[in-house]
């Protein structure tokens, strides 16, 4: 993951607080959040990359589209949000992340880039595209 990658960005969780859920705390201590947290701080620095851990504050329930607050529960798996956005819960919560990620080192607050779509408008140049 960190050599592939220029930043990766991950939740800052607190595995106690999470471990308090009683029904999910076997898996959580099973899956070894801690160390794989380790491991990715150790290999960005390794390959001199760059590892954020942001607040996991609102990350899933946040518009990553509008900003707007959408409350949702555990269970509810589609982030659907009235400007239009409607995005699988853990998709619109990595974009927030990212963008979280990109504000702390840079000073930027929204990215546009999701990875879904290409730069340039399919049968036109960039220069064709600026020109628009």
């Amino acid at each position: 993951m960190c050599k592939s990658n220029d930043l990766v960005a991950y939740e800052n969780l607190s595995v106690r607080n999470l471990l308090r859920n009683h029904c999910l705390a076997k898996s959580i201590s099973d899956a070894s959040w801690y160390l794989f947290r380790q491991w990715i701080e150790y290999f960005a620095g390794k390959f001199g990359k760059l590892a954020v851990a942001v607040a996991p504050h609102y990350t899933s329930q946040k518009c990553s589209t509008c900003g707007a607050i959408v409350k949702k529960s555990l269970s509810t798996r589609t982030h659907i949000c009235s400007c239009g956005c409607s995005l699988h819960r853990d998709e619109n919560a990595a974009i927030n992340i990212l963008n979280l990620a990109r504000q702390a080192r840079d000073g930027q607050s929204r990215s546009n880039a999701v990875g879904l779509v290409a730069s340039t408008l399919l049968g036109e140049s960039l220069l064709e595209q600026a020109t628009r």
